[in-house]
């Protein structure tokens, strides 16, 4: 079964499945936007990933963004990704360590920006007292 990154596709077909022109995907190399890898002939092979970016290049294009403008969307598009990849990961090593240390122990800020250490599960005692602030009269 094949998947979305596998490079499979010539540049002629790759070009047929975007609806472009082959000059206009070695542009679009040249100019970094899809950088689809190469063969031991530095012949250029495209994913299904590649051909949906070219997509993605050709209606930002048809909507009037700059070529330029194009490369920073997608820059920002594969930053998201990694993030939110990254997110995930520490969400998933959060909650394996929440599950690893079910005694663990809990902090809290006091009244005076210290830091009180406390059992998982108890409270911070809170204080009634209430406290007037005034400016300063000049």
């Amino acid at each position: 079964m094949m998947d979305e990154n596998s490079q499979v596709f010539v540049i002629s077909i790759a070009a047929e499945l975007a609806g472009m022109h082959p000059q206009t995907l070695r542009q679009y190399d040249r100019l970094g936007l899809v950088s689809p890898t190469r063969t031991s002939g530095k012949s250029r092979r495209y994913s299904m990933r590649d051909v949906a970016k070219l997509q993605e290049i050709a209606r930002l294009g048809g909507e009037g963004v700059s070529l330029e403008g194009i490369r920073r969307i997608l820059e920002l598009e594969d930053q998201v990704g990694a993030l939110t990849s990254r997110v995930h990961e520490l969400e998933s090593a959060l909650a394996d360590e929440l599950l690893n240390r079910p005694g663990r122990r809990v902090f809290a800020a006091g009244s005076e920006g210290e830091v009180i250490s406390m059992r998982a599960g108890t409270r911070v005692r809170r204080s009634n007292q209430i406290v007037v602030w005034r400016p300063l009269e000049r």
